[in-house]
């Protein structure tokens, strides 16, 4: 649990449903590749008003691949004591948190598209009106193999990671094998965000 936050109570449970906006909740163990389809799919919207990337607050800086704002713990704290942050968590060893600016977003009737945690997906169902979550997931040797490459030394043990599991089991909305040429699950996430029908095996 993130500092300053307390599950279902506080600031996260105040005002809900929020909408009338989609939040598309990206999901799955590391090595699934969600930076790369992110990344990828943001790119294809560049030119779109209508969907959100934010960028997630995290203690430990950003890797080649994320691009995430780093914060200290103190700092993490003092904005979550604020009410920054829509939705929060802590993972190996870190605090993670998606700024709140995503709210006034879905009030407006646009897209707002974040990786985050499995942990939040139970208080974001609560707390938003339209929800999807998208589960990237690959094989376990894919997934290990991808982690170990990153060399990322703020990652500790890279079977750790694979095999983490949650509390409470995510039941995603749409899932995506990322094991083949990124383009292929960059079509289907680009379809899921945008509504259109995927191009690929549907959805």
């Amino acid at each position: 649990m993130a500092p300053g936050l307390r599950g279902d109570e506080g600031p996260i449970a105040e005002q809900r449903p929020i909408g009338p906006g989609r939040l598309v909740l990206v999901v799955g163990p590391s090595g699934a590749g969600k930076d790369s389809l992110l990344a990828a799919v943001r790119q294809r919207l560049a030119a779109s008003d209508s969907v959100l990337f934010p960028r997630r607050i995290v203690t430990r800086p950003p890797s080649a691949t994320e691009d995430n704002v780093e914060a200290d713990e103190p700092t993490f704290r003092r904005i979550a004591e604020a009410g920054g942050f829509a939705l929060a968590w802590t993972a190996h060893g870190h605090h993670y948190g998606i700024p709140a600016v995503i709210d006034h977003a879905l009030y407006g009737g646009r897209t707002a598209v974040c990786n985050v945690s499995r942990e939040v997906v139970a208080v974001a169902r609560r707390r938003y009106r339209n929800v999807t979550v998208v589960e990237i997931t690959a094989p376990p040797d894919v997934l290990l193999a991808r982690v170990a490459a990153r060399g990322r030394a703020s990652d500790g043990d890279a079977a750790a990671r694979v095999e983490r599991r949650v509390a409470a089991p995510v039941e995603p909305d749409v899932v995506i094998v990322n094991d083949g040429p990124l383009q292929v699950a960059t079509e289907r996430l680009l379809a899921v965000v945008t509504g259109a029908p995927s191009p690929i095996n549907g959805l």
